[in-house]
C-alpha cells in the first residue's frame, strides 16, 4: 500500500487499467510531434483541460517545475506589458517554506538551505514572505515592481501546513487591489488531492494562474499544464515558450485518460 500516492502523483491508484489502455493505445498510432506541428491530441487535451476548470488557456509542459519557471515567465511579462513595471525590475512574491523543484528558480525562491545552499548566485527579483501573513503580503504587494505571487493552498514539504480560513480569499482580494497575479501552485493539491478538483476551490477563489502536474498523468507519464486567460496567457507570442515533449500526443491522451477518471464522480 502507497499511503504516500507517490507524493500525490497517482490520485487514481497506481497503473489505472484505463489510464494505461490509453497509454498503450496511443503508443501504437503516434508518441510525439514538434511544436512545428499541430496534432489533434493537443487540441483535445487543452479543451478539455480548459473547461474542467474555467480558463481560457492551456499550455501542457512536462514537470512540474517547468510549470512554475512557464508561470514566472508569464508573469515577467505580463508585468512589463501589461503593469507596465520597468524592464528588468519585475519582482515575484514567495510564501517562505514553499517548495516547487529544484532548478535554479525554484532553488532561488526557498527559503530550505538543503535546497539553496551551494547553488548561488541566485535569480534576481524573489521576494519571500511567512506563509498565511496577509499583512506581510500586502507590504511586498503595494510595490508596483510585484508582477505576481505564487502559493501552495496548503504547503507540502513545509510539513503539510494549512492556512487559517480566510487566507485564499485574502490573497485573492489584495492580488486584485494592487493589480498582481495569483499564482496557484495546485501541483501537490489539486485534482482531488483534497475533496475538490483544485484546493483553492474550498474558498471558492480563482487564482490568475493555476499549475497542475503529479496526478494530471496518474502517475504514468510526466505531464504540467499551465491555465490563465487570454490577457495572460497571450502577453507570450508562438515561438516565445515551449517544449519538444510538452504536450504531446501520448501525454495528451494520458492526461485526458487520467481527467476523466477524476469526472467519473470518484474522486470530485
Amino acid at each position: 500500500m502507497d499511503f504516500l500516492s507517490a507524493y500525490s502523483a497517482v490520485n487514481q491508484g497506481h497503473c489505472h487499467p484505463r489510464i494505461i489502455e490509453a497509454l498503450k493505445t496511443q503508443s501504437e498510432t503516434l508518441t510525439l510531434t514538434s511544436r512545428a506541428f499541430y496534432n489533434v491530441c493537443l487540441g483535445e487535451f487543452e479543451e478539455m483541460a480548459a473547461k474542467m476548470f474555467g480558463y481560457d488557456k492551456v499550455l501542457p509542459m512536462n514537470s512540474g517545475v517547468e510549470a512554475g519557471e512557464t508561470s514566472i515567465k508569464l508573469a515577467r511579462k505580463w508585468g512589463y506589458k501589461v503593469k507596465n513595471i520597468p524592464d528588468g525590475q519585475a519582482r515575484v512574491v514567495f510564501a517562505e517554506g514553499n517548495f516547487w523543484g529544484r532548478t535554479l528558480a525554484a532553488c532561488s525562491s526557498s527559503t530550505d538551505p538543503t535546497c539553496y545552499s551551494g547553488f548561488g548566485p541566485f535569480m534576481p527579483g524573489f521576494v519571500t514572505v511567512p506563509y498565511d501573513d496577509l499583512n506581510a503580503l500586502e507590504t511586498e504587494l503595494e510595490n508596483h515592481n510585484t508582477c505576481a505571487f505564487m502559493v501552495e493552498p496548503i504547503q507540502g514539504e513545509a510539513g503539510v501546513r494549512t492556512p487559517s480560513d480566510g487566507y485564499l480569499k485574502g490573497v485573492r482580494k489584495l492580488c486584485t487591489k494592487y493589480s498582481v497575479l495569483f499564482i496557484a501552485d495546485e501541483i501537490q493539491t489539486g485534482l482531488g488531492r483534497t475533496g475538490k478538483r483544485l484546493c483553492v476551490n474550498h474558498e471558492d477563489v480563482r487564482p490568475d494562474i493555476v499549475l497542475l502536474g503529479k496526478a494530471l498523468s496518474g502517475g504514468v507519464l510526466p505531464v504540467s499544464a499551465v491555465l490563465a486567460d487570454d490577457s495572460v496567457m497571450l502577453t507570450i507570442q508562438p515561438g516565445e515558450h515551449g517544449s519538444t515533449y510538452g504536450g504531446n500526443p501520448l501525454a495528451c491522451k494520458v492526461a485526458m485518460a487520467a481527467l476523466r477518471d477524476l469526472m467519473r464522480g470518484m474522486f470530485v
